[in-house]
Order: C-alpha cells, then sequence, then structure tokens
C-alpha cells in the first residue's frame, strides 16, 4: 500500500496551478444522463473520485473517452438502469446519478451509499425531494428503487435544511420534469452554480441560479444538448495551497483559481495575520510575521467551509495563542485530532468543539490518514515537523487532490510517495 514521507521545515516558493473542482465534475458528469448525445467536458480533475463517476456511467452503458483532464460522455448508449454496490460503495457523491437517471427512464435502482443509511447525511432530503415530484421510492436489500411512469411533476419542495447532494439532484430531476419545480433553501455552493449553469446553457429555464431559492421549469421529457463545458477551480484544493503558504510561513501564487469562491477561507488567514494580492484568476498569499488564533466556524457557503476545518487545525496548531474550531455541519469530522496529537500538536475535544492550543514545534512520526480533508491536514503538519513524517492510508489524498506530491515537489517541499515491501 502507498504511504507518504515528508522531510519537514524545508522553504517553499512558486507557483501552483489549482485543477478543477471535483466537487463540481462530479454532478457534471451525472448530468451528462439528460444528454441526447455527447457531451465534452475540460479541466476535470486526475483524481480517483471522478474515474469512479466515469467508470458508474460507464457500467450503465455510457460510452466515455476520458483523457486525464478531459471526458467525452455518450449516455444515449445507456442500457441499464441499476448503480451497483460495488461501484456507489466506493463513493457517496455515486448517490447523484438517481435524480437524472429517473428523471430519464421512469424508474432506476441505486445503491445506498456505503456505510450509510437512510436519515445519515441527508439521503433523505433527496428521496422526500423525489417524493414530492411524484417518485415511488422503497428501500430494498440494501438498494432505493425509484420508478415514477408516467414522469415526473413539478412541485414546490422546501429543505429543512440545506443539502448540497440533495439541491443537485433535484435539479436535475426538475429539468426533465413535468411543469415547473421551486427548490426553497437551495444550496448556494459554487458547484451547484456550476450545475445549474451547465443546464440551463441546454435551455432549461431556471431563475435564482445562485440563490437560496430555485425555479426550473422543466422540459416534459425531451433531453438535453449541452455545449462544452469547463468545470470550475477547486476552491477546496485552492483553500488546502493557501493554508500550506500560511503553516510555512512561504510566498505561494495560486494560478487558474476563481478568488470569489475563496472568501471565507481568506478572511480567515487574514485574521491570522497573513496578507494577500488577489488578480483575475491568480492569488498569492504573503505570510504572517506571527500567526495568531482564531476562532472558525463551519457553515454552508457563502460560510467557512467544513472540508477546510482540518487544513485549519493544522495552522492553528502552530499560531501563538488557543484557536476554537465548531463544526457544525458533520458528526465525526474530528477523526484528523488523534493523529495531529501524535505529530505533537496540543488540541481538545468536546462535542462538536476544538480547541487548539499552541505549540512551539510539531515533530515527524508516523501517522493515519482517516479520510480525504483530515488527510491533507497531516500533510501540512508534515510539512513542518521536524524530522519525518509518515502518512498511511494516502488513499484518502488520491480521491480528490490532483498531482499532490508533484506539486509540492514543484514548490520546494521534500516529500516521496512510497509502497509497502
Amino acid at each position: 500500500m502507498d504511504y507518504l514521507e515528508i522531510q519537514g521545515g524545508k522553504p517553499l516558493s512558486g507557483k501552483v496551478p489549482i485543477s478543477g473542482s471535483k466537487n463540481a465534475a462530479l454532478p457534471v458528469i451525472a448530468a451528462t444522463i439528460l444528454s441526447d448525445g455527447e457531451v465534452k467536458l475540460t479541466n476535470l480533475p486526475d483524481v480517483v473520485d471522478i474515474r469512479t463517476m466515469l467508470t458508474l456511467l460507464s457500467q450503465l452503458g455510457s460510452n466515455i473517452e476520458h483523457q486525464t483532464t478531459n471526458a467525452t460522455i455518450n449516455t444515449t448508449t445507456i442500457n441499464s438502469t441499476k448503480a451497483l454496490y460495488e461501484i456507489v460503495s466506493k463513493m457517496r457523491a455515486s448517490i447523484l446519478v438517481l435524480g437524472p437517471l429517473l428523471a430519464r427512464f421512469g424508474e432506476c435502482e441505486v445503491s445506498l451509499p456505503g456505510g450509510c443509511a437512510i436519515g445519515q447525511r441527508p439521503i433523505d432530503l433527496h428521496i422526500k425531494a423525489l417524493e414530492k415530484m411524484g417518485a415511488i421510492i422503497e428501500n430494498k436489500g440494501g438498494y432505493i428503487h425509484a420508478s415514477a411512469p408516467n414522469g415526473l411533476s413539478g412541485a414546490k419542495i422546501v429543505f429543512d435544511q440545506i443539502t448540497v447532494g440533495g439541491t443537485e439532484n433535484t435539479v436535475m430531476a426538475a429539468a426533465l420534469a413535468h411543469g415547473t419545480t421551486t427548490i426553497v433553501n437551495a444550496a448556494k455552493e459554487p458547484e451547484v452554480v456550476q450545475l445549474c449553469e451547465m443546464i440551463a446553457s441546454a435551455g432549461v429555464k431556471i431563475k435564482g441560479i445562485g440563490t437560496s431559492e430555485l425555479e426550473i421549469e422543466g422540459t416534459s421529457g425531451r433531453l438535453l444538448v449541452f455545449p462544452t463545458t469547463k468545470i470550475i477551480p477547486d476552491r477546496i484544493e485552492a483553500g488546502t495551497y493557501l493554508c500550506i503558504g500560511a503553516i510555512t510561513h512561504s510566498t505561494l501564487t495560486l494560478t487558474d483559481v476563481n478568488p470569489s469562491h475563496l472568501g471565507a477561507i481568506v478572511d480567515k488567514l487574514e485574521t491570522m495575520g497573513c496578507s494577500f494580492e488577489i488578480e483575475e484568476s491568480n492569488i498569492t498569499i504573503y505570510p504572517a510575521k506571527t500567526l495568531q488564533p482564531i476562532h472558525i466556524v463551519t457553515l454552508e457557503y457563502p460560510g467557512f467551509p467544513t472540508d477546510m476545518q482540518a487544513q485549519f487545525m493544522a495552522v492553528a496548531s502552530i499560531a501563538k495563542g488557543e484557536s476554537i474550531i465548531e463544526e457544525r455541519l458533520f458528526e465525526n469530522r474530528f477523526m484528523h485530532v488523534s493523529e495531529l496529537n501524535r505529530l505533537g500538536a496540543d488540541i481538545w475535544l468536546k462535542g462538536n468543539i476544538a480547541a487548539v492550543k499552541s505549540v512551539e514545534n510539531l515533530y515527524g512520526a508516523e501517522v493515519m490518514a482517516t479520510d480525504l480533508r483530515a488527510s491533507s491536514a497531516l500533510v501540512l503538519a508534515g510539512l513542518i515537523a521536524q524530522g519525518t513524517t509518515i502518512i498511511r492510508r494516502i488513499y484518502h489524498l488520491d480521491r480528490g487532490y490532483d498531482n499532490l506530491e508533484g506539486k509540492l515537489l514543484a514548490i520546494g517541499a521534500d516529500i516521496v510517495r512510497k509502497k509497502d515491501r
């Protein structure tokens, strides 16, 4: 199994190109199910989750040509509407095929995501929305069985809580529905905006893009013709490299970014003492003379993203004072704490709140990645830890970070991927 070996304390500088957004690409790939022909996608990140989603569409019968960051997808050849457990269990975002499959074919079976039952991490909100649109849904044998023999009908969907995936699934289903669907309390993330803009570019009338209320006028089953879609930059990857600049006291320039998506991240780093030069598609971070403590509460966009909480915890571990981080969106999102403490951090937990106390230095050790963003926090810590840090289970990193070692090597990090014998 692969692992990373990092020699900490190396000075970093230079430019980091930011890849396309994984979280934007996944629903865009799912939306090609609504298409009446080939769809060309560009700026895809070269990560495992993208390959998994393309494999899922291929198993459904789609014809796919994939060259690293570009793909041409033809879903007119789909001959199965059953998304099998062996693929869906690898990635929660596979649930995003539910809405478009049901809208196009009137029936589908989609495995429940691995380790998840309806009601946890709100897949139930996806289900309730589709039922409101006329779907008949049963949970049998680990699969969601959905049918709408007369097609889906527009409805008013009021989400009890904001759900990114639920918004995306409902938007895709509504695109082919009969009549108009209104989504109240919709997610406003840039990834949701890109999906809406892609569907609107195919002629579907959507009002309120980027707001908490969306109105989608369905095509009554008419399939869509999409223009070439370029995936937006990955704001979480960008935020991670900004945190790398902050924690290593380095000046770094990120290229191919959308600075408007990074407001909450930049704001917190400015609070910690960092400064920035922002251009149209570049952003440069200048390190703080002394990192200051912070108070973070994770919220839905445009609030502070839960996917950046672990990285900021690593930065806060060497700030001069006590930082408080409150995780309001997901349970079990502090699994990286014990591993950061193994590297010498001083972090205390009480429920969904972490107190991060200042330490002078971190020290290399062997640690284990527990999830995607926790993995990146350990990389940050390893870059400044004295001695050697070994990070195991880095397949989590491979799910969401495109060419992590290559990008870090290019700016001066001492990092190498190795295999156990």
